[in-house]
C-alpha cells in the first residue's frame, strides 16, 4: 500500500476500520464482551465458554453470527480456537465454493500452499480444519466422514493465520484477534515501519480518544486486483453487511511520508533483536525481512544495543577482551533465567520473588565462561546494559510487580501509618523503574525513530506511576499537606514552552506536527533539568536502581563506578529538618514532570 498524497508526522492514514471477523481469546470470553471486547460491568464467569455482551447492541449484532458459525460445537479443548472461531464467522459470509485457494474475500491472501506444506504449520492447520468442517455438519445433525473435503476449510484457517492481528487494550493485553479488509491486510511488514496502528476498544455509540470516523483513507493497493487471480466473492458483498460493532483499527503515521512512498507497520516487537524478530517472523508470518533495518551491515546501533552486555574480569584487561565470543552465550543464559522468573510470575503471581530473582540478576550478573590467566582460571562475569532488550522486559516486569506488591500490601494488612508507608516504598521503586524504561527507550528512540510508539507509551505509563506518587496521602505521614490535582495541571515549567503548546488540546494541529522536532527537544530539556532533582528519592532502598546514576543520560556508563554519593541525607529520624526539606523538594519536583 502507498501513499495517495504526502503525508505528515501524526497523520490518520485510514479512518476507523471494522474487523471482517474477530474472536476474544478464551481467557477473556468470561469478562469482556465478545462483540466490542469492552470490559464486562459484571463479575467474570466461572468456567464460562459461550459469549457474553455489555448491551443489547452488541447483541442483536454479533449473537446471530455466533450462532450460526457452528463455534459452539468446537470441541472445548481444541487449540488455538480463537484462529478457529474467527474462521467459522468468516465462513458465513463465503460462498461454499471458490475458485481461489490463494485470494479470496475482497482480496486477501490465504498462503495457503507455503502453509500446508510447512512442517510447523501443515498438522495444525489440517487438524483446525477437520475440526471446523465437524462442527458445521454437527449444526446441521450430520456428522463428518473420513474422506470429506475441507480445502475449504483450510484455506480460510490460512488466511486467518496470516492476515489476523492481536487486539490489544490500553494496557497492552492481548484481547483476542482480528481480520481486517485490505485496506489494513495489504500493509507490509518493516523493521523500521513509517507507521503504525492502534485498537479502538469501547462499547457501541462511545467515542474514545483520537477517533475521527471522518478520516479519508489515504493509501491506495500499488498493484491491481486483477493481478492477483482473486475471488471476488460476489456473494460475500451481497450477503453480509459486516460487523456493525467489534475493535476498529486505525493506522497514523510516524515518519514524514511522501506521495507514492510505501506505507509499512510493523507485525512484531520492534525492542527485539534481528534474530528474534526473523524467528517470530518465520514462526508466524512464514517469510524473512529484508527491511533495511534487518539487511544492514554491520547492524544498526539500536540492534547493537539491544544485545550489548557489561563484561567484567580483573584478571583481564576489557581492551583485549572479545566480548562476541561471549555475548551470545551471557545473552541465553540471562535470557532463560530471566524468561522463567517472568513466566513463574505470570503463572503463579508471587511478585515478591520476581523482584528478587530479577534484581539479583540485573545487580550481579551471570559467570559464564572460564577464561586462562597467569593465576589460574577465573570466569567472566556479564551484566546486562540497560538497552539490553532482557534488561527492557525486566525494567518493565518490575515497575508492574512493585505496583502489584504495593496494593498487595495495603489489601492484606491493616491501614496503619507503617503499612501505608511500606506501600509507598514499592511505588517509588515502581516509578522508579518505569522511569528507566522510559529513559533507556528514549535513548534508543533517538537512533531509530520507528520506536516513538513504544518510548511514548513507556513515558506515559512513567508520567501515570508519578502522579500517583505525588497525589499519595503518604505525604500527610512525612508531615506534607496533599495538594489539590489543579496544583499539577496548573504548574508551568520556566524552562520550556510545552504547557503554551499542549494548554487543553489533546492533539496538535498540523503546523505543530510540522515542528514536531522543536516539541521533543523542549521536553527532553525539561525531563533533563528536573528528573535528576528527585532520581535518587525514587529509588532510595532499591539495590539494583541505587546503580543506576541517571535513567536519561547514561554517559555515567563510561565510568560506572564514579556514582555519586548524594543520598547522606537520608536519616533514620524523619523528623530531621533536612530529612523533611528533602522530601518537599522530591515531591515538588516530581509534580513538575507529570
Amino acid at each position: 500500500m502507498r501513499a495517495k498524497q504526502d503525508i505528515e508526522i501524526g497523520d490518520d492514514i485510514t479512518p476507523p476500520l471494522l474487523p471482517l471477523s474477530f474472536s476474544l481469546h478464551d481467557s477473556f470470553l468470561s469478562s469482556h464482551c465478545s462483540s466490542c471486547f469492552s470490559p464486562l460491568s459484571f463479575p467474570p464467569l466461572p468456567h464460562h465458554h459461550g459469549p457474553l455482551y455489555c448491551s443489547a447492541a452488541c447483541s442483536s449484532s454479533h449473537s446471530p453470527i455466533s450462532s450460526s458459525s457452528a463455534e459452539s460445537f468446537l470441541p472445548l479443548t481444541c487449540p488455538r480456537s480463537s484462529d478457529l472461531r474467527t474462521a467459522l464467522r468468516l465462513l458465513l459470509s463465503l460462498p461454499s465454493t471458490c475458485p481461489h485457494l490463494h485470494r479470496f474475500t475482497n482480496g486477501l491472501l490465504t498462503n495457503y500452499l507455503k502453509l500446508t506444506s510447512s512442517p510447523d504449520f501443515a498438522s495444525q492447520i489440517r487438524q483446525g480444519a477437520i475440526a471446523m468442517a465437524a462442527a458445521r455438519k454437527l449444526r446441521k445433525g450430520l456428522s463428518l466422514d473420513q474422506g470429506d473435503d475441507v480445502l475449504l476449510e483450510e484455506a480460510v484457517l490460512c488466511l486467518v493465520v496470516t492476515n489476523a492481528v492481536e487486539v490489544q487494550d490500553e494496557s497492552g493485553r492481548s484481547l483476542g484477534i482480528a481480520v481486517y479488509d485490505p485496506s489494513f491486510s495489504w500493509i507490509n511488514h518493516s523493521c523500521s515501519p513509517n507507521a503504525c496502528y492502534r485498537f479502538i476498544v469501547s462499547p457501541p455509540n462511545a467515542t474514545s480518544f483520537g477517533e475521527d470516523s471522518g478520516s479519508a483513507l489515504r493509501i491506495v493497493a500499488s498493484i491491481s486486483e486483477e493481478n492477483f487471480g482473486v475471488c471476488s466473492c460476489s456473494e460475500y458483498d451481497k450477503g453480509t453487511e459486516g460487523y456493525k460493532y467489534g475493535p476498529k483499527i486505525m493506522v497514523r503515521s510516524i515518519k514524514r511520508i511522501k506521495k507514492g512512498e510505501e506505507v509499512c507497520v510493523s507485525y512484531t516487537d520492534l525492542l527485539q533483536p534481528k534474530a528474534m524478530r526473523q524467528s517470530y517472523l518465520w514462526f508466524n508470518h512464514q517469510f524473512t525481512c529484508s527491511c533495511s533495518r534487518c539487511t544492514v551491515s554491520p547492524s544498526t546501533l539500536v540492534d547493537h544495543a539491544l544485545e550489548e552486555i557489561l563484561a567484567s574480569n580483573p584478571s583481564f584487561s576489557s581492551a583485549g577482551l572479545d566480548l562476541n565470543l561471549y555475548r551470545d552465550e551471557a545473552n541465553k543464559k540471562l535470557s532463560h533465567y530471566v524468561d522463567e522468573t517472568i513466566t513463574e510470575f505470570l503463572s503463579v503471581g508471587d511478585p515478591e520473588s520476581c523482584c528478587k530473582k530479577l534484581e539479583r540478576v540485573l545487580k550481579g550478573g551471570f559467570h559464564v565462561e572460564q577464561l586462562e590467566s597467569k593465576d589460574g582460571k577465573s570466569r567472566l562475569n556479564c551484566k546486562f546494559h540497560p538497552f539490553n532488550h532482557i534488561a527492557l522486559n525486566s525494567y518493565m516486569t518490575l515497575a508492574s510487580a512493585y505496583r502489584i506488591r504495593s496494593s498487595d500490601f495495603l489489601s492484606f494488612h491493616s491501614k496503619t501509618d507503617e503499612s501505608q508507608l511500606k506501600a509507598f516504598e514499592m511505588s517509588r521503586i515502581s516509578a522508579g523503574y518505569s522511569l528507566l524504561l522510559a529513559g533507556a527507550t528514549h535513548h534508543l528512540f533517538c537512533s531509530e525513530s520507528s520506536l516513538i510508539v513504544s518510548a511514548v507509551n513507556f513515558w506515559k505509563q512513567a508520567g501515570e506511576y508519578l502522579l500517583t506518587i505525588a497525589g499519595s496521602s503518604v505525604w500527610n505521614l512525612l508531615g506534607l499537606p496533599i495538594s489539590e490535582l489543579s496544583t499539577v495541571v496548573k504548574y508551568k515549567c520556566s524552562e520550556c514552552s510545552l504547557m503554551d503548546i499542549f494548554g487543553a488540546k489533546s492533539i496538535l494541529n498540523q503546523a505543530e506536527r510540522t515542528n514536531f522536532g522543536n516539541i521533543s527537544s523542549d521536553f527532553l530539556a525539561c525531563v533533563r533539568s528536573v528528573l535528576p532533582k528527585f532520581w535518587r528519592f525514587l529509588i532510595h532502598g532499591c539495590d539494583y536502581l541505587e546503580t543506576v546514576k541517571d535513567p536519561f543520560d547514561f554517559r555515567w556508563l563510561a565510568h560506572p563506578h564514579c556514582v555519586e554519593e548524594d543520598v547522606d541525607f537520608i536519616k533514620e529520624d524523619s523528623n530531621c529538618e533536612h530529612h523533611a526539606e528533602w522530601y518537599i523538594n522530591a515531591r515538588t519536583h516530581i509534580y513538575k514532570i507529570v
